[in-house]
């Protein structure tokens, strides 16, 4: 349930109209909670093949990018935990789609058995959203407020200040978790 919340917390704020979800195979995806949302807002709902992880590689590539290389790949179990987590990704949505441009593949095509591949301008998601002819431009209005009141070094600045103090309480719970089977190995 708390996955259908988010999304929808999340189509709800994004900048232009859903078409389609593509989720991979977990159950937190498919349930029919999603699925009937995805029917009463004419919402396309797809799943990748089951065992086969390149389906959804571009998600993929994203989680290691930005996700993993911000908060590792720790198991974070605690409300505090998860409060933090919560609190990096705050300023990591605005860091990563404000502030980091990249690069998207406008060409590709196979010269016997070389692949060659051309890229467009880099640009950030919020440059790309700007540009697009299909968003309104009350939302333009709005991302561009959201934009002007940004500093890009102070987000960086929250974002390293909340890792370092995830990864302190992670470091501190290893230590204890360690200490506590060493005294069952002596009971």
């Amino acid at each position: 349930m708390k996955v259908f919340e988010g999304i929808t917390k999340i189509i709800d704020n994004f900048p232009f109209p859903i078409v389609g979800i593509d989720s991979d195979n977990g159950a937190e995806f498919i349930n029919k909670h999603l699925l009937k949302y995805c029917e009463e807002n004419r919402i396309t709902f797809t799943k990748s093949r089951a065992y086969n992880k390149n389906d959804s590689c571009y998600v993929e590539q994203k989680n290691w990018t930005i996700v993993r290389k911000t908060v590792g790949y720790w198991r974070y179990e605690t409300e505090k935990e998860v409060g933090l987590l919560n609190q990096i990704y705050l300023y990591l949505r605005l860091y990563t789609n404000f502030f980091q441009p990249c690069m998207k593949c406008i060409m590709r095509s196979r010269i016997g058995s070389k692949i060659i591949k051309r890229y467009d301008v880099a640009k950030t998601p919020y440059q790309r959203v700007i540009e697009c002819g299909g968003v309104e431009e009350r939302m333009k209005k709005k991302l561009n407020e959201i934009y002007k009141n940004l500093n890009p070094a102070e987000l960086k600045r929250k974002i390293t200040q909340l890792q370092e103090e995830l990864f302190e309480r992670v470091r501190r719970k290893r230590i204890y978790e360690r200490n506590l089977e060493k005294e069952e190995v002596f009971v």
